[in-house]
C-alpha cells in the first residue's frame, strides 16, 4: 500500500498519511525474487482499479508476493491480507487491453458500505490517507497476525485495525471469503475508470 509520511500519536496507535510507493515497495518485494507467496490464483493480463471514500478494516497484514497468469508471466505484488472490511462508496473498474471497452462496479454508497471478509489482495498501488491501530512494521512475514502469512525472512508489517480514506488502488487480484455489495451496478462502458 502506497504512504507518505509515519507520525506517532498515542502509545500503541500509529497514523500512516499515505510513505511513498517506492520506498515501501522496495522492502515489501525483497522476497518476490526468492519465490515470495504466490496470489492463490492465475491472474488475467490486466490490472483493475479500487476506489473507495473509506475503508475501514481489522486484522491487517502486508508482504510480498506474485501474481501469476496462465502463460507463465510473473508480476511482483504487494500481498495485503484483511480479517473483515467495510468499504464506502465502492468503486471497481478495468479496460480491455488497447480498446476503448470497460466494466465498472459501484456499491456501498448511501452509508450503507459493502463488506467483506477474509480479503485478500494482490496489489502494485495504493494511495490514501490512513490511520493504523497497534501497527508492527519490520516483522518477518511468516509470524505475522493474520491467517494468511508470508514467506521465512521477507518484511512484512501488520497491524489491529487500519482506515483509509479516499482509497485510490491498482491491483491485479482481489479474493474473499464472503464479499456484501450493498447496492450493486456493474454496466459497460467506453473505458471509463474509478480515477
Amino acid at each position: 500500500m502506497k504512504f507518505r509520511s509515519l507520525t506517532s500519536s498515542r502509545a500503541g496507535r500509529v497514523a500512516l498519511a499515505a510513505v511513498p510507493v517506492g520506498v515501501v515497495a522496495s522492502l515489501l518485494m525483497t522476497g518476490v525474487a526468492n519465490g515470495a507467496v504466490p496470489v492463490a490464483f492465475t491472474v488475467s493480463g490486466s490490472t483493475f482499479q479500487v476506489g473507495a471514500s473509506e475503508l475501514d478494516a481489522t486484522g491487517f497484514s502486508q508482504y510480498s508476493g506474485v501474481a501469476k497468469q496462465q502463460d507463465g508471466t510473473t508480476h511482483p505484488v504487494s500481498v495485503a491480507n484483511i480479517s473483515s472490511a467495510k468499504l464506502y462508496d465502492l468503486c471497481q473498474s478495468v479496460v480491455v487491453p488497447g480498446m476503448p471497452v470497460g466494466l465498472k462496479i459501484t456499491a456501498g454508497g448511501g452509508g450503507n458500505p459493502a463488506t467483506a471478509t477474509d480479503m485478500q489482495i494482490g496489489m502494485t498501488d495504493l494511495q490514501g490517507d490512513a490511520t493504523f491501530n497497534n501497527i508492527r512494521i519490520g516483522v518477518d512475514a511468516s509470524t505475522v497476525n493474520t491467517d494468511a502469512k508470508g514467506s521465512v525472512g521477507d518484511f512484512a508489517q501488520d497491524a489491529d485495525s487500519v482506515v483509509i480514506k479516499g482509497l485510490k488502488q491498482t491491483a491485479w487480484s482481489t479474493q474473499a471469503s464472503v464479499f456484501n455489495l450493498s447496492g450493486l451496478h456493474l454496466q459497460l462502458t467506453n473505458g471509463e475508470t474509478c480515477f
